[in-house]
């Protein structure tokens, strides 16, 4: 199958796939490969590969993109309350965010519905599809509908490159990428693939640390994400910023980031979100709600409840260096090595945390 972002869908076959389906149980549907590239994902992105890279979007959106577990919740928090609640005062600030900021291709991770069937009635996103999209069929893709009828101004989340986003992105509306240093990005990717039980990932952490440097983590390869972002970087619609600066200086980047949207916030609504889109805060509110639901009497439980009992939940640490407490020598070489053959051609420079 040839997509109109020009690349080839190849299902994995034989040895990868068995691995992987040992590995990642959650993927018992499979996983599909785009070539070129190799970006991993799962076979119900075809439904809606196309409808994305044609996705019309306005000037007024702002887009948070980034490679999986690179700061994209506490973005979309900041930016969110940045244009939304910068007096920290707007009702629906307490809903979880990604009913707030609809995230682009969140049907490629959601059950298959039939036409006319719909999901359970307290399932927040029904909740905000039924809202936003009223007399429209879920099983046509709820999360991509619900993205293309929000109310502006629209904030939109994606995990995907630019290549497999509208090539008019960038010269349609801004782009806030976040880069992550790698060996954190493994770290905070591990746990949320042993915490969401839609990846279930049940192999050793050297596995995982291996899958990376493979490129065969879902969204992979990274960097070729992050190449993607970078050589876009001087773009006036693009703001780059780095997970570890954001952590280090959280009011100067929020400045920043008020610069490039035009938000024209005061001084107190700026240190008003620094504290409340702070990881002490977040972590306090917690978004469980958008995990768990009931369906016919019976909690759906999205997250791995023996995960969060022993390492934490969605909201885990949120710290820069936390790969120093996981990596042995051995991986810490490895990763390295991989740094230097895929990114130091770019002139990155990472910044690994105390």
């Amino acid at each position: 199958m040839k997509l109109q972002s020009g690349h080839e869908v190849v299902p994995l076959e034989g040895s990868e796939k068995e691995k992987q389906l040992k590995d990642f149980p959650g993927y018992a549907g499979g996983l599909i490969r785009l070539m070129p590239g190799r970006w991993l994902l799962t076979p119900m992105f075809q439904t809606v590969a196309d409808r994305i890279y044609n996705f019309q979007h306005k000037k007024s959106d702002v887009v948070v993109m980034t490679w999986p577990k690179c700061g994209t919740t506490w973005t979309q928090e900041i930016v969110w309350t940045m244009m939304n609640s910068p007096d920290l005062d707007h009702p629906d600030s307490r809903l979880p965010i990604l009913t707030r900021s609809p995230f682009i291709e969140n049907d490629t991770f959601a059950p298959a519905l039939k036409p006319g069937e719909v999901p359970p009635s307290d399932d927040p996103f029904y909740v905000a599809f039924k809202k936003v999209c009223p007399n429209k069929d879920p099983a046509d893709g709820m999360h991509l509908q619900l993205t293309k009828h929000f109310p502006d101004p629209r904030l939109i989340k994606t995990h995907l490159p630019f290549s497999l986003m509208s090539p008019s992105l960038l010269d349609t509306c801004k782009v806030i990428y976040v880069a992550r240093n790698p060996k954190d990005i493994i770290v905070s990717f591990h746990h949320h693939s042993r915490l969401m039980k839609l990846h279930n990932y049940v192999g050793s952490f050297a596995d995982f640390v291996q899958y990376f440097l493979d490129d065969d983590l879902i969204y992979g390869p990274y960097w070729l994400h992050l190449k993607e972002a970078w050589e876009r970087r001087n773009h006036k619609n693009l703001h780059f910023i780095f997970y570890e600066d954001l952590k280090a200086n959280p009011l100067g980047e929020i400045k920043k980031l008020d610069a490039f949207l035009n938000t024209e916030l005061t001084d107190a609504q700026l240190d008003g979100i620094v504290k409340y889109t702070s990881f002490k805060e977040m972590r306090a509110r917690n978004n469980a709600p958008i995990f768990n639901y009931e369906q016919e009497g019976v909690t759906v439980e999205v997250l791995n409840d023996e995960v969060v009992k022993k390492d934490g939940g969605f909201f885990r640490k949120g710290e820069s260096g936390d790969w120093k407490n996981k990596f042995t020598p051995e991986m810490d070489a490895k990763v390295n090595q991989w740094v230097q053959k895929n990114l130091n051609n770019l002139g990155l420079e990472f910044k690994y945390g105390i």
